[in-house]
């Protein structure tokens, strides 16, 4: 199979969100060629395909970056348009679900490989470095994993080599949860932007920021397509109740108990 190489190259990117368009200008400023396709959103003119059909046929590299719960649908759509010396590659969060429906959908026929840049708009702008990205290769198809690593590699990434099961259980213990915590925080008022916010929570500012950022589509995609992230969240949840419980306990110890200053002296 005559699979491309990672040099400059011609890209069919299927999606532009905000993390389709901060990928798309990455690309642009690598050298690569990037032809876009959302039909659901207002892309530049000199990136917007007329179909998708146009996007895609010259393309050596065709980019699924929409909503991960929408990649099947998509993949049907755009398999009658492939030939073999493409590759396809998803740039989702989650890794089993789309991997698997590339191995189904695809097959043999086109070269596929599930990726997730762990990165995102927010980074980006910030100029964070290294930059790191996940690779989920499909049995079906090695050399595409080999070709994917050095794009990456050649953007500017550090690679991380994994299957779809265990990057999505890592994902479930790290990515769900700060996503959930951030959320929770959002959601009761805290904001990232207090004058008096300690050192100590300087760190979580991040993390609320990309909360509250996302159109939606991550945190759903993250939480639901996810197939370990109810469990890590339920854990997560069983064990903030111990250690509320916990404390309610000490702080009915009459011996650590703090007295509370007395109304009628106040």
């Amino acid at each position: 199979m005559n699979l491309p190489v990672s040099g400059t190259a011609n890209f069919a990117l299927l999606g532009y969100g905000r993390f389709g368009e901060a990928f798309a200008q990455l690309l642009l400023q690598a050298g690569h060629q990037v032809s876009v396709w959302d039909a659901q959103a207002e892309v530049p003119e000199a990136l917007a395909a007329a179909s998708l059909n146009d996007a895609v046929k010259d393309a050596q590299w065709i980019v699924l970056a929409m909503p991960v719960p929408n990649m099947r649908d998509s993949l049907h759509t755009l398999r009658p348009l492939l030939h073999a010396g493409q590759i396809v590659l998803d740039v989702g969060s989650v890794k089993m679900h789309p991997c698997g429906a590339m191995d189904e959908l695809l097959g043999d026929a086109i070269a596929h490989v599930g990726t997730h840049p762990l990165f995102g708009p927010l980074s980006l702008a910030r100029d964070e470095r290294p930059l790191r990205t996940v690779i989920c290769a499909s049995p079906r198809h090695p050399q595409a994993a080999e070709r994917a690593s050095e794009l990456f590699v050649a953007l500017g990434c550090e690679v991380i080599e994994q299957d779809p099961e265990t990057h999505d259980r890592a994902m479930a213990k790290t990515h769900v949860l700060a996503f959930f915590i951030a959320k929770g925080l959002i959601d009761i008022g805290v904001d990232d932007g207090m004058p008096v916010a300690p050192p100590s929570f300087q760190g979580m500012k991040h993390m609320l920021a990309a909360v509250r950022g996302d159109a939606g589509h991550l945190f759903s995609a993250i939480q639901r397509e996810n197939p370990f992230a109810a469990s890590a969240r339920a854990e997560l949840l069983a064990e903030l109740q111990r250690v509320h419980q916990q404390l309610l306990a000490e702080l009915n110890d009459d011996d650590l108990a703090i007295p509370l200053p007395d109304a009628s002296t106040t």
